[in-house]
């Protein structure tokens, strides 16, 4: 009997060892809130103030490819209008990393993880939105990435795709193909479409998985696509969430 209880409590001792709900989270990080979860595992906590009252977003960016103000006084503007934060902080940071031609995902995450310097603690939680040189390495034929959300409080613009696609004629201007990227790329963080924020009605993509149905959203797919965007870009307007979005959100905590 004494050797059944010990090999029971072995059993427990192991699943409670190997049992990782964040297998992607650095244990040594001095983050007391985990960053490296999936894309939506954050969403209820940037939406309400429940969690957290403050909203920190700390912008990396390499050298030449700083976003403009009016893009990130647009996040700002988004932020108080969708969620439930007191205060929304927005800084600059230039930072010194190798650049390439090319990012991957992994390569994204490194340049985050090597000049990362404020973590979600006490009432505020922190996103990071890097904007690099280069392009995707998900780019494929017309297909050009302009932005990827990566975890759940990180995101990635591709500065230099969106120079290649904005300021010259027949192009929209900068701050608006940058604000609706970056507004885009955010809304993921927030769990849209199905992806941390449960859907009120289905209005999924079934061809697009994370985008709307709606064809004039904020989060329909070609948004983040270079080749796509342009078409919902009419007379210098960025694309709105529809209500199918903003009704899951405020399901899910925010307004």
């Amino acid at each position: 009997m004494k050797n059944i209880l010990k090999g029971i409590l072995l059993i427990c001792l192991l699943i409670s060892c190997t049992k990782d709900d964040n297998p992607d989270q650095d244990s040594n990080n001095p983050a007391n809130y985990p960053y490296l979860q999936q894309v939506g595992y954050s969403a209820k906590d940037i939406l309400s103030s429940t969690t957290f009252s403050n909203i920190y977003i700390e912008v990396m960016y390499v050298d030449g490819f700083k976003p403009s103000d009016q893009a990130l006084n647009n996040l700002r503007n988004f932020i108080n209008q969708r969620t439930f934060k007191s205060t929304v902080t927005i800084e600059k940071k230039l930072i010194s990393t190798p650049t390439a031609a090319a990012y991957s995902i992994n390569d994204i995450r490194k340049i985050e993880d090597d000049n990362r310097s404020k973590f979600s603690s006490g009432n505020q939680i922190v996103i990071v939105a890097l904007f690099l040189n280069g392009e995707s390495s998900n780019n494929s034929g017309n297909s050009v990435v302009l932005g990827t959300a990566y975890r759940n409080t990180s995101f990635v613009i591709f500065e230099e795709s969106i120079h290649s696609f904005s300021n010259s004629p027949f192009k929209p201007a900068r701050e608006v193909l940058e604000s609706a990227v970056i507004l885009h790329e955010f809304c993921h963080l927030l769990g849209l479409v199905n992806l941390g924020t449960a859907m009120v009605n289905n209005h999924e993509d079934s061809a697009h998985s994370a985008h709307c149905t709606t064809q004039n959203c904020l989060m329909y797919y070609k948004v983040e696509n270079g080749n796509g965007v342009i078409d919902m870009i009419s007379g210098g307007q960025i694309p709105q969430l529809d209500s199918f979005c903003i009704g899951d959100l405020k399901a899910n905590g925010g307004k």
